[in-house]
C-alpha cells in the first residue's frame, strides 16, 4: 500500500520516514512521500516547502525532482515556482522503491554509563543520529545498538527505534535509556507517560531569566511557516508542555540554567526558552546563533563568533535521567558530565568575566 498521508499534529518521530509496503504508481515509480499541506499554510514555494520537510532533502536535489516530473501536486506534475496552499497533496515518487527496514549493525565505539541484562543507559555525543532515515542509515545510534547488543533488543513496535524508549535531538548530547527486552520496554515507557521519570538537562541560555527559577506551561505544535520547529500554540493546539528551570549562573549577556522536563515533547526546552526570550545559546533552529544580547560589533563580535565556533550546536546537555529499574524495582541515577565543547564556551564566558573585573 502507499504510505499514509502525513496529517498536521502527528508525532515528530513518524514525520521523519514513513517506511510501509511500497507500490508502484502510474509511469513506474514509487511512492517515498506523500504530505498534505495544512489548511492555514501560507503560500510559499514548492521547492522551499519540501526542503524543510523532507529529511536532508536540499533545494538543489528538490528541483531536480521536480524538473524531472517527480513531485506533483494533486497528482499533477508542478513546477519549482509553484506556492503551496492548504488542501495541497504533495507526492514524491522515485524510480527506486523506498528503502526496506532492515537495520544494519555497525561496529560504531559507545559511551556506556550502565547495563545488565535489561537495560543499558549511554551519553551520547553531540553531532550522532538517534535512529535511522532517509540520508542517515547508516552511522547511528541504533546501528551501533544492534551491533553491541548482538540483536538482542527490544522491538519498539516499529523496527526502526528499537529499544529506543525515548530520543534526543542529534545536536543535543547526554543520556539515553535503551531496552534489552520488549517488558522493559512496556514498563518504562509507563514511566514516561505518567511523567515519573527524571530528566535533568543544563543549557546555555542568551541573557539572564528575570525570575531565579520558575514553570513554562504551554501547548507546543509545529509551526506553520516551517514545521521543522515548534512553538507556542493556544490552548486548543498543539500539546501540554511544562518545563522548570532554574538559574545556576549568570554571565554578563548569557546564563547556565538547569531544566527538568516533567513532559518530553519535541524541542520542548529549546522552544520554551525562546518562549521565554532566551535561546539556548548556538541554537541556529531556534534563533540562538545570533547575538542576542549585547552589540554586534568590535572584539566582542569577535569572541561570540569564536565561541559559536567552538560549540557549532545548540549549547544543551542532558546531564541526569533517574527511573526505577523495569525488573528490579530499583531507583537509579545517573549522570553525564557536561561535554567539551559546551564546556569550553561557559569557561569563555566566565573567563571574559574575571578579565572584565580585573581591569
Amino acid at each position: 500500500m502507499m504510505n499514509p498521508e502525513i496529517e498536521p499534529g502527528e508525532d515528530p518521530t513518524d514525520f521523519d520516514i514513513e517506511l510501509t509496503e511500497t507500490e508502484e504508481v502510474e509511469g513506474g515509480l514509487y511512492d517515498h512521500f506523500r504530505f498534505v499541506v495544512d489548511k492555514g499554510q501560507t503560500p510559499v514555494r514548492i521547492d522551499s516547502w519540501l526542503s524543510e520537510r523532507l529529511p536532508n532533502g536540499s533545494r538543489t536535489k528538490i528541483q531536480a525532482a521536480i524538473d524531472s516530473a517527480f513531485v506533483t501536486v494533486n497528482t499533477l506534475p508542478t513546477k519549482a515556482s509553484y506556492k503551496v496552499k492548504g488542501g495541497d497533496t504533495v507526492a514524491l515518487s522515485l524510480p527506486q522503491p523506498p528503502r526496506s527496514g532492515e537495520i544494519l549493525p555497525e561496529d560504531i565505539p559507545l559511551d556506556i554509563v550502565y547495563e545488565d541484562e535489561h537495560l543499558l543507559v549511554l551519553n551520547k555525543a553531540a553531532g550522532m543520529v538517534v535512529h535511522p532515515a532517509v540520508g542517515n542509515w547508516t552511522g547511528t545510534l541504533v546501528n551501533a545498538l544492534i551491533f553491541h547488543l548482538d540483536k538482542s533488543i527490544a522491538k519498539a513496535g516499529d523496527g526502526v527505534r528499537p529499544g529506543l524508549v525515548h530520543r534526543i535531538d542529534k545536536d543535543t548530547s547526554g543520556l539515553l535509556l535503551v531496552a534489552k527486552d520488549d517488558a522493559a520496554m512496556m514498563r518504562l515507557a509507563k514511566q514516561f507517560m505518567a511523567h515519573t521519570i527524571h530528566r535533568r538537562y543544563l543549557a546555555l541560555v542568551w541573557g539572564v531569566p528575570e525570575e531565579a527559577e520558575g514553570t513554562i506551561r504551554t501547548n507546543l505544535g509545529r509551526s506553520l511557516r516551517d514545521r521543522r520547529v515548534m512553538e507556542v500554540k493556544p490552548d486548543s493546539e498543539g500539546k501540554h508542555a511544562v518545563t522548570h528551570y532554574r538559574v545556576l549562573k549568570t554571565y554578563t549577556y548569557v546564563s547556565l540554567i538547569e531544566c527538568r522536563l516533567e513532559t518530553g515533547r519535541t524541542h520542548q526546552i529549546r522552544a520554551h526558552m525562546r518562549h521565554l526570550g532566551h535561546p539556548i545559546f548556538s541554537d541556529a533552529m531556534y534563533g540562538g546563533d545570533t547575538i542576542m544580547r549585547g552589540q554586534p560589533q568590535g572584539t566582542y563580535k569577535a569572541f561570540v563568533a569564536n565561541a559559536f565556533a567552538m560549540c557549532p550546536r545548540q549549547a544543551l546537555h542532558a546531564a541526569e535521567l533517574g527511573f526505577v529499574h523495569p525488573h528490579t524495582g530499583e531507583n537509579m541515577l545517573f549522570s553525564a558530565p557536561i561535554p567539551a565543547d559546551m564546556q569550553g564556551v561557559i569557561d569563555k564566558w566566565a573567563n571574559k568575566d574575571e578579565m572584565r573585573k580585573a581591569e
